[in-house]
């Protein structure tokens, strides 16, 4: 993943309401949701969130495809995971790390 691409990645991320709908579209799988259904489980107004989902398209983080008359959209793991990959790739200085998971909260996947 190129520098650019990981900036623009982080941006998009950066910001609440795109940051609940990027952990909502990982938490619900490739199968994704419609806008609609988006805008509904997170409270969001559909012309706000139009534009947080154009943001993270934008930034490669999510993926879009119609069905009939609804945009469905999901997360991009691919795109997810060169990500995480950036951001990882020199840790430790290769020494191998034993990273510690955070404790996990109720209710989490």
């Amino acid at each position: 993943m190129k520098q650019q691409d990981v900036i623009a990645a982080l941006g998009a991320l950066a910001q609440d309401s795109r940051l609940e709908v990027f952990r909502l579209l990982v938490r619900t799988g490739k199968e994704g949701l419609a806008a609609g259904d988006i805008a509904q489980r997170l409270g969001i107004p559909a012309s706000s969130l139009s534009f947080h989902l154009s943001q993270l398209h934008e930034a490669g983080l999510v993926s879009q495809r119609r069905e009939g008359r609804s945009l469905i959209y999901s997360a991009d793991y691919a795109s997810m995971n060169a990500l995480m990959a950036f951001l990882t790739e020199n840790c430790c200085e290769g020494e191998g790390c034993e990273a510690t998971a955070a404790p996990r909260t109720a209710g989490a996947c």
